[in-house]
This record gives C-alpha cells, structure tokens and sequence, in this order.
C-alpha cells in the first residue's frame, strides 16, 4: 500500500512538473508574442479553436462534480460539513471578478485563457489529492479563481469571434458548454465503473484538455490591449446598459441555480417520484437547455436578441407556474423542460450585446460587470429557495422564481441598446 501511495505522488509530481514547463513556455511565448488582432486563420477554425476551449472548461467541472460523492466518502464528511466546503468555489470565483476583466483587458484575452486553463487543470488535479477538508476548500478556492479567469477570457473571445462573423453565434458556444457537462458526466460514470480513483481520473481529464489547448490556441483571437483601461483608477459602480444587464443576469441565473439545485429535491418532495425518476426534472431541464443553446442564435436572427429575451422570461414563468399548479410527473417534467428553454439563451444573448454596444469600458471589463452581477443571483437563489420554502412551502419558493422569470421580460423592454 505504502509504494501504491508513493507511486501515485510520484506520478502527481512528474504530471505538475509536465505542466509547469508547458505554462513556462506558454509565458514565454506571450511576452514576445506579436499584435496582429485578426491572424491567418479562417472564421471556421477560430470558431472551432473558442468551442474547444468551451468545452474544455465545461469537461473540467463537470469532471469535478461527477466524483463529489467519492470525495465526500473519502473525507468523511457530512451533508452540512460538505455544504459549507462547497462554498470556497464561488467565493473564489467572486473574490476574482473586479480582476479578471482587468486581466483580459490588460494582456488580452488569448493570453490569459492560454493560462488559466493549465491552472484550472492543476486545481482539477489538486482536489484528487486532497486528504482534509482545510485543502479541499483551498483547492477549491483556486478552482474557482482560475475558472473565473477562464469563463471572462473564454467569453471574451466568443464576442470577438461573433464580431467576426456578423452574426449571432454566442449561443452555440455556451451549447458546447453544456455539451461538455453531460460528457463530464458520463466520463465520471465511466471512470467510476473502471474504479479510477478521483485523482487518476483528474489527471486523465486534465491531460486531453491540455494537449486540446496546446494544439487550438494558436487559433485563438489576439484581442486588443489596454493598459490605461485596466487600472483600478477607473473603477465605477455599474451603471446604463450593464447594470440593466447585470440584474437580468441576476434574475436569469437566479432560476438556474435554483433549477440546479433544487430541481431534485422538488420532485423527490412535491412531485413524489420515487427512485431514479427523481432526477427526471434536473435531466430534462439541462437536456433542453443545450438544445436551446444550438438553436439559440438562428432564433436571435430571426426574431431579434429583444424578443428572444422578452420569450424566453415568459416561458421561464410559464414553465415554472406549470409545475408549480400541476405537481405531477408528466406535468412537471414538460413545465422544467419549458424552463430550460426559456434559461438556454439569455446569458448567451447578454454577452453578445455587451460584445456589441458602445460602452466607455473594454469588453473584457464590461463581461465581468455583467456576470459579477448575475453571479450573485446564482448564489443567492439557491438560499432564498430554501428560506422560503422553510416559511411557506417548496412550491411558494418556486413560485417566486418564476416572477423572476416574468421580470426578465419587463426589464429587457426597457433596455434601449438592444435591438
């Protein structure tokens, strides 16, 4: 047992070293890389080249959630210890937002995507050998700061890449996210089933999503720079288009974490299904969310980024009431497939206006603001859900999220800058 031990930090060790050297010529490169914007590449393989790394960041969470029962065993931790351990992924992303868009706009989103993912590996991998609760909370803390540096600079490039087109593309690259996750997953099946422990599987993950980023990233868009715009001399509260922005972000998120986290427990509790059926409500929320998010940017063109906002709120009250008034297997799974649909393209639809309007701050800044204050409404939906329903009821609490829904529709009518 000792040398089985021994053998796998040894092999930690040589994987760490492998990376390092590659994140050393990745710095390497990016102090003497050259200014040209737009390089050679065709529109086709920078679109290819920014779903790759969608993918990539979506494969490594994903990949993380997938063995959080395994780790919970492993630490032998309870439902409330692991709750609270939890909450070091989004204080680490929270705690890098007035950060990261300053990041981007100062080296250029390439550049620090090129290195966030191999950090965002390395805490992938870290969490596989965590032997206290004390280092999962840090290795989740540096989950979530590198994940955020990679979420602002991924998205980042998909504005540029939607600039380049002309056309409404945004929605399919957060489709390849979502892609990603239901991969992750059955990944995690798979390597549980072989009897990989958490750490091998991390270090499989990491090392396909390493030598996928070392191969796109010469496709990557060099995006423009700016020194004078990322000093923290300029900051200012939100204000115009992107708080208008930012507390629909919050409204729409809202919705999605409530749906991540308590779809489960609602119909295990209100709906009464019984075994495997209780995850029916999670599955066919997340299966039309992606497909939404494939079809999503065919549906702006046609109907306008406005309208498509405008719907889809109605159809996250609609979807939501649904189930709500009718607490039924059949019922409940139609009305959370309506709310997948309705959540599927409005983050996406956001990104792309803040890509397109005139704002007195860079795109990389302008993205942070948006999702620092739609990120809230991820963290704080989940508890209110649970405040509430302890007062009033599960049902009463969904219910609230759906007016949310209803709100996101009054609220993009009100924004002149979107068409």
């Amino acid at each position: 047992m000792f040398y089985v031990v021994q053998s796998a930090k040894i092999r930690a060790y040589i994987l760490t070293a492998a990376i390092l050297n590659y994140l050393c010529v990745i710095i390497t490169h990016f102090l003497s890389t050259d200014t040209t914007l737009f390089p050679g590449y065709s529109k086709l393989q920078i679109r290819i080249a920014v779903s790759v790394f969608f993918f990539c960041q979506g494969i490594c969470f994903a990949s993380w959630a997938s063995r959080i029962p395994d780790i919970k065993t492993a630490l032998h931790l309870s439902e409330a210890a692991l709750g609270t351990i939890l909450l070091g992924l989004p204080i680490g992303q929270f705690v890098t937002m007035p950060f990261s868009g300053r990041a981007v706009t100062r080296f250029g989103s390439k550049n620090v995507l090129r290195i966030a993912i191999v950090f965002y590996c390395l805490a992938l991998i870290s969490i596989g050998l965590v032997t206290a609760p004390w280092q999962l909370v840090l290795c989740l803390f540096a989950f979530g700061v590198s994940g955020n540096m990679c979420n602002i600079s991924v998205n980042t490039q998909g504005v540029n890449a939607e600039a380049l087109y002309g056309r409404a593309i945004m929605s399919s690259f957060h489709g390849v996210w979502s892609t990603a996750g239901f991969t992750g997953a059955l990944t995690g099946l798979l390597m549980m089933k072989l009897q990989l422990s958490p750490f091998q599987h991390f270090c499989i993950v990491a090392s396909i999503v390493i030598l996928l980023s070392q191969f796109f990233a010469k496709y990557l868009l060099l995006t423009p720079t700016s020194k004078a715009a990322a000093s923290f001399k300029r900051i200012s509260m939100p204000h115009g288009l992107l708080l208008q922005l930012g507390i629909i972000g919050f409204c729409c998120l809202s919705c999605e974490g409530c749906m991540f986290d308590w779809s489960g427990v609602y119909f295990k509790d209100v709906v009464k299904a019984e075994g495997s059926m209780v995850s029916l409500g999670y599955a066919s929320f997340m299966i039309m969310m992606a497909t939404g998010r494939f079809v999503g940017d065919k549906l702006a063109e046609k109907f306008s980024r406005k309208k498509m906002v405008q719907v889809s709120g109605v159809l996250i009250f609609s979807g939501m009431m649904f189930a709500v008034l009718l607490p039924y297997l059949i019922t409940a799974t139609i009305g959370f497939l309506v709310v997948g649909f309705g959540v599927s393209t409005i983050i996406p639809l956001l990104y792309s206006t803040v890509g397109k309007a005139n704002l007195e701050v860079s795109k990389g800044i302008a993205i942070a603001t948006v999702s620092s204050i739609g990120f809230l409404g991820f963290l704080m939906g989940p508890p209110l859900i649970g405040y509430i329903a302890q007062l009033a009821g599960l049902q009463y609490s969904f219910m609230t999220i759906a007016f949310l829904g209803l709100g996101i529709s009054v609220l993009i009518s009100k924004v002149k800058e979107i068409e």
